[in-house]
């Protein structure tokens, strides 16, 4: 079987722009934090020296956090800081004081209901 020339073009615009649609799953950063895509779903980062917050969700749909626990491993050099955060309506948090700056390193293992442990590396632009 021949594919007119005109046909063979239009397959090809097809594919690739299912293609550029099928890999935009809303990855940008929605709260001024680092995002990171792991197997539990997609989690932005947002580290400021009061707050440490991580936002789950699953191609863009915040996901429930029932049961959720998360833990953040902060890297400043030799420094290094661990931080447990919960769950706190739409996203996990922990609050307090926080070596963080632009550099700083870290290490977020999160773990949903029934899931295993999801980890996620990320540096503060």
């Amino acid at each position: 079987m021949k594919l007119h020339p005109l046909g063979l073009a239009i397959c090809i615009a097809l594919s690739s722009t299912a293609a550029l649609a099928a890999g935009n799953h809303g990855h940008d950063p929605k709260f001024g934090g680092v995002a990171v895509e792991t197997k539990a779903g997609d989690l932005e980062i947002v580290a400021k020296p009061d707050a440490i917050v991580i936002y789950v969700s699953d191609h863009g749909k915040p996901m429930k956090l029932d049961g959720a626990k998360a833990k953040v491993t902060l890297l400043n050099g030799t420094d290094k800081s661990e931080i447990e955060l919960l769950p706190a309506g739409d996203k996990l948090q922990a609050k307090g004081a926080f070596k963080v700056a632009k550099g700083t390193k870290g290490v977020a293992v999160v773990t949903l209901a029934g899931k295993p442990p999801a980890t996620a590396r990320f540096e503060i632009k």
